[in-house]
């Protein structure tokens, strides 16, 4: 067996989900939680089994856990589709931590999902205290000593401290390591003499700061040797005991990990619409190309009996079967679009049935069976359903054969799908370059609940397609997100 894989697209945005320094959750609009990254994990000292067993409420004190309830209400009524703040977490250790959250609202098939994005802002929130602490010292005394020794060397930030002359009178540690600098080569130059190409917007802010202002960004590219990187940052004017801006305060904090999880977000979202578009093109197709003409041609047959009333009774038969075939071929495509025979006959059920429809409007014998005793949740239900679906049209148009075995089975508290033909095969790692036959769709899909696909196929020996899924996959209502 041979596990496959999606496209490179989508493979590069499974390994930034998972290679991904901010906390990464996905989860439904009650707020079940369907997978969360490595690193949202780590944040919370909790594994991923702990983290999808619980909500995100019962992480977060009161207070910042009913800003965000009242914000995803907000989100489930559609009123927003977005929204961010920062909020507290409990650690399994019963320690708080700072988090930058950020919701989407993504509205893909088969259900909407909810994104949320945690981003560790423990260190700026820490800065950001520090820094209070170094005004509330700068207004007690004039002492830059103690600042370096107590505050501001250690700081979990860039922070640089300088005079009205622009010299540096003191730098975090995190300054000099992330401009590969000694304090020594710092320590009483000034800043234009360090970074010579600096743009005149920063020398603008510089001045202003220096006549009392404060100014911040939240978000601000910057390009560093060679590289882009995005900063927020904040310059603030230092006091001495007289009242008087003795400086400048530079406080920066690299956001760049978070804006490319971004950018992965943005380009997810274009491509999970690019793929309903897809869908609804070919349906369109189908309607057009096949039922349209369908329905033409049987306008055209009526018309002509009427000027030729003897044939009505030998003609009748047979435009009643025209007209069953394209209701039957109707309902067919609807039932594509939606799962209602999982809904009415359940799982199973509806799955046997939607084969026997399949094969009877392709001429194709299909040999399905279950030993599922459990009663399989409806995600893991519909997920199958699709796979069956595209396993089965591949069937269709790529294997050369009118036969196909379909197997539903329970074990070790997991289910497993396989649908096995004995047709002419494909190269699976072509397939994969390729991006066809699905194999994207089939793993996204499962991914959603916690599922694997593996592909076996040789070149005139079949393709077996085997789809598994933990049973004890089930939505909860959820009290909050994030």
């Amino acid at each position: 067996m041979v596990e496959a894989t999606p496209t490179p697209d989508g493979q590069l945005l499974r390994n930034v989900f998972n290679s991904s320094p901010i906390g990464i959750a996905a989860e439904t609009l009650e707020g079940k939680l369907l997978f969360v990254n490595p690193a949202f994990c780590s944040l919370l000292g909790f594994s991923e089994r702990e983290l999808c067993s619980k909500h995100c409420v019962d992480f977060s004190p009161p207070e910042d856990a009913e800003k965000d309830w009242a914000l995803f209400q907000k989100l489930r009524a559609g009123l927003i589709d977005h929204y961010q703040l920062e909020k507290r977490y409990f650690r399994r250790d019963g320690s708080l931590v700072w988090g930058n959250l950020s919701i989407s609202l993504l509205n893909v098939k088969p259900f909407p999902l909810v994104l949320a994005m945690v981003q560790d802002i423990t260190p700026k929130k820490t800065a950001e205290e520090a820094l209070l602490k170094m005004n509330r010292t700068l207004e007690a005394q004039d002492s830059v000593l103690r600042l370096q020794d107590e505050i501001l060397t250690t700081l979990p930030a860039e922070v640089a401290m300088l005079d009205r002359d622009m010299r540096y009178l003191q730098v975090s540690d995190r300054f000099c390591e992330d401009y590969s600098l000694a304090r020594s080569q710092v320590m009483g130059r000034s800043h234009y003499e360090i970074f010579l190409d600096l743009p005149e917007r920063w020398k603008e802010v510089h001045r202003r700061a220096l006549d009392g202002e404060t100014i911040r960004a939240d978000e601000d590219r910057w390009d560093r040797e060679g590289r882009t990187v995005w900063l927020r940052w904040e310059v603030r004017p230092w006091r001495n005991s007289e009242g008087a801006v003795g400086g400048i305060l530079i406080f920066s904090e690299d956001i760049t990990p978070r804006k490319q999880m971004e950018e992965a977000v943005s380009i997810l979202s274009r491509k999970l619409i690019e793929s309903q578009e897809k869908e609804r093109a070919r349906i369109g197709r189908e309607l057009h190309d096949d039922i349209n003409q369908r329905l033409s041609m049987l306008v055209v047959q009526l018309e002509q009996l009427r000027n030729s009333p003897l044939e009505i009774k030998p003609r009748l038969q047979e435009l009643q079967e025209e007209t069953l075939a394209i209701s039957s071929d109707v309902q067919a495509l609807s039932h594509e679009l939606h799962a209602s025979k999982l809904e009415y006959l359940g799982v199973v059920s509806g799955m046997k049935s939607w084969c026997r429809e399949f094969g009877e409007r392709q001429k194709m014998k299909i040999d399905f069976s279950s030993e599922v005793s459990a009663s399989l949740p409806f995600e893991i239900g519909l997920c199958f359903f699709r796979v069956l679906q595209e396993a089965l049209q591949n069937i269709v148009k790529h294997s050369g054969v009118n036969q196909a075995v379909v197997r539903l089975v329970e074990q070790a508290n997991e289910v497993h799908l396989t649908v096995t033909d004995t047709g002419r095969g494909f190269d699976l790692e072509e397939a994969k370059r390729g991006g066809g036959l699905g194999l994207t769709s089939m793993n996204e899909r499962l991914q959603l609940v916690k599922g694997q696909l593996r592909i076996q196929s040789q070149l005139q020996g079949g393709t077996t397609i085997h789809a598994r899924a933990p049973l004890n996959f089930k939505a909860k209502p959820a009290k909050a997100s994030g």
